[in-house]
């Protein structure tokens, strides 16, 4: 380090002062400048393909969230996960909180998975959850479901953790929130277990778990992110999500029928969020082969509708954005 004499004035001290703020300013760039990591956990290596909706998120500073763990998670045993802090659910959907899971990756074909698993009652993101001793942090009625698993199973029920819409809870360094979504979000029977599982089942009902969810995340070098779970289009998407957030990077469920469509997920990228990036999620389908988009397909279709850079998610390729939602590494 360079020193500085100076004799008159009392200078020799401001340009202490200076030199401490300069190095302060540099050191807040460089920790700006640090990317989020983006990597999808989906059933086939390199491939986008029919029940892929898992993904790891990586803060700068270390933390890492699995939001949607699905049935492409070859449960807590699998190596993909690595460290896990917290894990985030949409909804009760079986293909989201994990009612059966593949054995391990590239077992089955990409247009039919092998989920021959069965994780019932647990679900897969509580048998994660545990094994990792990490939070499950969703809304609704959700965190009383999660912690009475916990409990049941040995678990820590205060590791369910609640946020609702309009809150925010801190998870190292990322911000979480949720969001409306347009959606259901029943538990099925053979979620709940017992005769009281037994007879939801039998009366072909679900029990009722709130609203379903989406989730804007705030990560430590400035990105925002809308994970948007399984929804329509919303007036929030505009109002919260774009207005009130500023999100630059989506996650955007295309899968039609059950959730928004190519085309009404285009109409929420180019219309009410208008981000700087957007992950196409939740496409119900074989998408790629090898690693290339099928022509004709709902991801064929929503990647050319859109007026934003869009991302693939092929299964363990990580994906890395900066603060402004450009991919930097990986896309």
């Amino acid at each position: 380090m360079r020193k500085f004499s100076v004799r008159k004035n009392g200078l020799s001290s401001v340009l202490t002062v200076t030199a401490s703020a300069v190095l302060g300013l540099f050191l807040a760039g460089t920790a700006q400048a640090q990317s989020v990591k983006v990597t999808p956990l989906g059933s086939h290596d390199g491939e986008f393909c029919l029940f892929d909706r898992a993904m790891v998120f990586e803060d700068p500073d270390g933390t890492r969230i699995l939001y949607d763990a699905g049935r492409t998670v070859a449960g807590a045993d699998d190596a993909r996960l690595g460290k896990i802090d917290a894990l985030l659910v949409s909804h009760m959907h079986g293909d989201h909180v994990g009612d059966r899971h593949i054995p391990g990756t590239g077992t089955g074909a990409c247009n039919k998975p092998d989920v021959s698993t069965a994780v019932l009652p647990n679900t897969n993101t509580v048998n994660i959850a545990l094994a990792k001793e990490a939070a499950i942090v969703t809304g609704s009625e959700m965190p009383s479901f999660f912690a009475g698993k916990l409990k049941g199973l040995g678990g820590d029920p205060q590791k369910s953790q609640l946020v609702r819409f309009g809150a925010s809870r801190k998870v190292g360094g990322v911000t979480v929130t949720t969001v409306p979504a347009v959606h259901s979000n029943g538990i099925a029977g053979g979620m709940v277990g017992g005769a009281l599982g037994d007879l939801l089942s039998g009366a072909g009902l679900t029990a009722y778990a709130g609203p379903p969810t989406g989730y804007v995340l705030t990560f430590s070098n400035g990105l925002v992110a809308y994970l948007s779970g399984d929804t329509g289009v919303t007036a929030e998407q505009k109002t919260v999500v774009a207005d009130q957030y500023g999100a630059e990077l989506v996650v955007m469920n295309i899968g039609d029928t059950f959730t928004t469509g190519p085309k009404e997920a285009a109409f929420v990228i180019n219309e009410l969020i208008k981000p700087a990036a957007v992950i196409p999620s939740h496409a119900n389908e074989q998408a790629t082969e090898g690693g290339a988009v099928v022509a004709g397909t709902r991801t064929d279709q929503f990647l050319k509708a859109v007026a934003v850079p869009a991302h693939l998610p092929l299964s363990g390729r990580t994906m890395e954005f900066d603060g402004n939602g450009t991919c930097v590494a990986g896309c």
